[in-house]
């Protein structure tokens, strides 16, 4: 019962905070553990320890899940360089770097507990960091090396946790079975992820059933976090390498039913257990700090000294990696450039003679492929290449957030100073949030960082449209074949449906030509506007049948669930 009041309570004040935060411009993460350590010094309210296992092995594979799915496979593979450099190169070096600076000024600690610590509070939480860059504008790249470093990040640190936890116990003999314990890690991590990925989509696009669809998705993540964790491999790595598969197998596999559902059901579980993570963060505070029973070994203040120093280390150290990063990507474009050119001179020389074995056909059906996919990718970073001011924005969005503190309370109760150090992980995590968070929309408007182009965005939405319309309109060439039937197809459905096609693309065009002026000007505005008045007046109607009783339910509820869709459909296109 008391349990429940608590969970009504925290998910009224997270979605009121989220609501505040919107108007001030705030990222909520940032108001909630602000929110929580305020109500953790109050007067009757109890004190607050969650186990570490509810956060790493309850609510860390569904949020990551929940992420994974939605950041585009394309993206990910285009910036998989820096994306690697964020979440691993930089994760290790960050967690031996900080550690060895926590190793000396702790003496009672060894190296490697010492480099533990280093890597909890190595990996970035980057929740609040791209819910401010996507209110704000950032570029599409820089978002996506974000939620990339976000995603792969926490498997890195958490399996570098665990390894040097193994030697400061004794279990390692050799710094190689340590190398050779985080690349079986991996390694399980990658198969498991990808079988259960696979084996998940398969059976999900068999269902017809929204419900039983719903409930499979919800257990995916935990399918994937287990068997690896049970393997000692990366639980954590495992689910995004599900979430990715999933997110790019969905438009072939399931349903546009399912994916909607999907959308909306990942999204409220994510809001819920991101913001409620941030939310327990600050609430744990008093908990902590009671915790630190023994203030002569080192006091409370002394914890929080260490934990700002650690904070500025891990700045510095962000910073000195990020500038490299960004300049070995430019020469990684530039190496692009000179593949493209090589892969245009073998079609060409495809092109100039003459194809005569099946061998040489698949290998020229594979080059133009692969040309085609690598000019992209080249035109993709021209487009949207990070400068200094992106590596600026990137090294100041290094918060520390969930896992940080979840993996602190995870650490042995024998280890030295034990409560201390998950004080002094708490500091960096609350610091980092409130500074690096705080400021963070004003640097972005300081160097003048653009978003997308909206009209180019727009221009490229209406040229694919039309593209995908014109490979749609063929189809009405055979209308019986399309149809499934030998009974001639009337020549007006037939027009009729090649009209609604070209309906999407006309009105994108027109977004375009007609921006400048008022939208009750435009005719598909005003077609919209006149359907959806036709919709309302159409649910009032049923509405009122509804009461009358004239109609059974069932009849009713699909009426309606027809209404919704085409209610859906005309909202999204006014955007």
């Amino acid at each position: 019962m008391e349990l429940g009041v608590y969970a009504v309570i925290a998910v009224a004040v997270i979605v009121g905070v989220a609501a505040f935060a919107r108007k001030l411009g705030v990222a909520a993460p940032i108001i909630l553990v602000i929110v929580g350590v305020t109500l953790s010094v109050l007067p009757g309210v109890p004190d607050i320890e969650v186990p570490p296992e509810i956060i790493l092995d309850g609510l860390l594979p569904p949020i990551l899940y929940a992420a994974a799915i939605s950041v585009p496979l394309t993206d990910f593979r285009r910036n998989l360089a820096p994306i690697a450099g964020l979440s691993i190169v930089l994760v290790i070096i960050t967690a031996f770097a900080s550690g060895f600076i926590l190793y000396t000024l702790l003496p009672d600690l060894n190296l490697a507990a010492a480099i533990a610590l280093g890597a909890i509070i190595s990996p970035p939480d980057a929740v609040a960091a791209t819910s401010i860059g996507r209110r704000l504008g950032l570029p599409p790249r820089l978002l996506t090396v974000l939620e990339g470093e976000g995603l792969v990040n926490d498997a890195t640190a958490l399996v570098l946790l665990r390894t040097a936890l193994a030697a400061a116990v004794g279990s390692l003999s050799t710094p190689f079975a340590g190398v050779v314990d985080f690349i079986t890690a991996v390694i399980l991590a990658l198969v498991i992820g990808l079988v259960v990925g696979f084996v998940s989509v398969w059976v999900r696009s068999k269902l017809n059933d929204p419900v039983l669809d719903t409930a499979l998705s919800v257990v995916v993540p935990f399918a994937a976090f287990a068997p690896t964790e049970a393997l000692h491999g990366s639980g954590v790595l495992a689910v995004v390498i599900t979430g990715l598969y999933t997110g790019h197998a969905a438009p072939r596999a399931f349903s546009a039913q399912a994916r909607i559902s999907d959308a909306i059901n990942w999204r409220t579980i994510q809001f819920l257990l991101e913001n409620g993570v941030f939310l327990l963060i600050g609430l744990e505070l008093r908990t902590l700090v009671k915790d630190v029973d023994h203030p002569e070994v080192l006091s409370v203040w002394d914890s929080i000294l260490l934990g700002l120093i650690a904070m500025l280390s891990l700045v510095i150290i962000r910073y000195l990696l990020i500038f490299p990063l960004i300049y070995s990507l430019r020469r990684r474009a530039e190496r692009a450039e000179r593949s493209v050119l090589r892969e245009w001179l073998m079609i060409q020389y495809f092109r100039d003679h003459p194809v005569r074995y099946r061998w040489q056909s698949l290998r020229k059906q594979r080059a133009e492929q692969r040309y085609l996919r690598h000019r992209n990718d080249l035109e993709e970073f021209r487009q949207e290449a990070i400068d200094w001011k992106g590596a600026v924005v990137l090294g100041w969005s290094g918060m520390r957030g969930v896992v940080t503190l979840a993996a602190a309370q995870s650490l042995p109760t024998d280890i030295p100073y034990r409560p201390q150090l998950i004080l002094i992980a708490f500091t960096v995590a609350f610091v980092s949030l409130v500074l690096q968070g705080g400021t963070l929309p004003w640097l972005i408007r300081a160097l003048g960082l653009q978003g997308v182009d909206v009209k180019e965005d727009r221009r490229l939405l209406a040229q694919l449209l039309d593209d995908i319309s014109e490979a749609g309109i063929r189809v009405l060439d055979d209308p019986e074949g399309a149809a499934g039937t030998t009974a001639p197809v009337d020549p007006e459905v037939v027009e009729r449906v090649r009209q609604t096609s070209f309906l999407r693309a006309e009105s994108a065009w027109e977004r375009i030509r007609l921006a400048e002026e008022p939208p009750e000007s435009r005719p598909h505005h005003v077609f919209r506007a006149l359907r959806l008045a036709v919709v309302n007046a159409e649910r009032d109607r049923l509405l009122e049948e509804r009461a009358r009783g004239s109609y059974p339910s069932r009849i009713l509820t699909e009426a309606q669930a027809m209404l919704d869709l085409e209610e859906t459909r005309l909202r999204s296109r006014a955007r």
